[in-house]
């Protein structure tokens, strides 16, 4: 079996290889297929997935490539982690925004929309080349805003596009932790759309532990989550909001934080590092990628960590994984007919009542070989379902101003989304980020 990994340069390329490593069962992925525009960020992380073989009687053989289609052809699975215009258009993505008072995150808020906007077109055209080279391919979408992106590539590919995050597994992994039960045994009640979603119950033994969770401070402290956000705030929700959420209940806090160097500056200086360390010693590439991963995983949100004294991370959390551990269990569950219960990025269907059919959503689904079912959630009451609304419409104005290149459309996304304040500081926003992300400005010239 072929996995074509596109964004195969990227900095996390090689937790995916770490997985691929572990999986013994058959069938399993024989070739990776790394595809990047960088033939220099590709040799870098070449040499770090050498040194992660080494040793093992039958890793898979990996081929580096960047030309698209080659990447494509013959691939049975395909990961798309792009990332249009870099960390440098990351960091403007953030800055933008934090210069005019707003929220600066990558994914949420007037961020998210920007790199949405310039994001959505190469998406539309990698998924028609999957069409037109791997027709009966699987695409497993990691390119952020993910609920965004994947519902873009369905227009083209349908059903067989899924978007993954690690953010709802591993609330679920501290919530059960957090009550001594094992999270492989618990079944949550998770709703949302990627980066803004809740879990409302869990369920051991027949049983909704959730209460119990929200009503023992002791038990509710161990939740990062809900350090983040304050034991009141979700008690008043009466439920476990993703960590994303941090930046709508606490948008003000956020601006505050971000008035240092953001996590994209942070990242760009990192990785500017270790590309440049990889480059001067090659025989030393894993060990440098493991350095810089640790720096990586230890600074995730440190300033909203910070601002609400929420505590460093824990050292299970570091080391449980995330998203390439999702991946390889969606892949088993449909190569393997494996069958399995996870929260995906899917087609809402008649799942998520309020919420339109064709709408990407995020809750759990049931997988195996046939493919994908989302399963029916409890009806929302307001406080969460008008914001998971009025996001929605965002996204899906994004899509179509990405797709049409309006300008207008572009403002409207801005001027819609409950983190932007004004219409005119939507027109700015656009603005701000033509003028400094190129990608961004070749898609709404004017």
């Amino acid at each position: 079996m072929r996995l074509a990994v596109l964004g195969g340069g990227g900095f996390r390329v090689p937790l995916v290889y770490g997985a691929l490593l572990r999986d013994t069962a058959k069938p399993r992925v024989e070739e990776v297929v790394l595809y990047d525009v960088s033939p220099e960020r590709l040799e870098a992380i070449s040499h770090v997935l050498r040194g992660m073989a080494a040793g093992h009687d039958d890793p898979p053989a990996v081929r580096v490539t960047t030309d698209l289609d080659d990447a494509l052809t013959g691939a049975g699975f395909v990961f798309s982690a792009i990332r249009v215009g870099g960390l440098a258009g990351r960091t403007a993505d953030e800055r933008v925004a934090l210069e005019l008072g707003l929220v600066g995150q990558e994914t949420t808020g007037p961020g998210g929309i920007a790199y949405g906007l310039r994001t959505v077109p190469v998406a539309v055209r990698v998924a028609e080349r999957v069409a037109a080279r791997a027709p009966s391919a699987w695409v497993i979408n990691f390119t952020n805003p993910a609920g965004m992106i994947t519902e873009a590539m369905r227009s083209v590919l349908g059903d067989r596009v899924i978007g993954i995050c690690d953010s709802p597994i591993g609330l679920i992994r501290r919530a059960a932790g957090a009550l001594g039960l094992d999270p492989a045994r618990v079944s949550p009640d998770y709703v949302g759309l990627n980066h803004l979603g809740w879990l409302r119950g869990l369920v051991h033994d027949g049983r909704d532990v959730l209460p119990s969770l929200l009503a023992d401070d002791a038990a509710l402290h161990q939740v990062e989550e809900a350090r983040l956000l304050g034991a009141d705030w979700v008690r008043v929700l009466g439920a476990l909001p993703n960590e994303y959420l941090y930046y709508y209940y606490f948008a003000r806090q956020a601006v505050a934080a971000g008035a240092g160097t953001t996590r994209g500056e942070a990242l760009l200086e990192q990785q500017g590092r270790f590309y440049a360390a990889v480059r001067e010693r090659p025989g030393h590439a894993l060990d440098a990628w493991r350095r810089a991963r640790k720096e990586r995983d230890e600074s995730y949100m440190a300033e909203a960590r910070e601002a609400t004294d929420a505590g460093e991370r824990s050292a299970e959390d570091l080391e449980a994984g995330g998203y390439e551990g999702i991946a390889l269990a969606l892949m088993a569950a449909i190569a393997r007919g494996e069958p399995a219960t996870m929260i995906l990025n899917v087609r809402n269907g008649a799942a998520v009542p309020g919420l339109p059919d064709d709408a990407v959503v995020e809750i759990p689904c049931a997988v195996d070989g046939s493919g994908v079912r989302p399963l029916a959630a409890r009806p929302l009451p307001g406080r969460f379902l008008g914001l998971m609304q009025q996001v929605k419409e965002v996204e899906q104005t994004a899509i179509e101003a990405a797709l049409t290149g309006s300008s207008r459309l572009a403002v409207a996304a801005f001027a819609l989304h409950p983190l932007v304040d004004s219409v005119p500081t939507a027109h700015r926003l656009l603005d701000g980020y033509r003028a400094r992300i190129p990608e961004l400005a070749a898609v709404f010239p004017n």
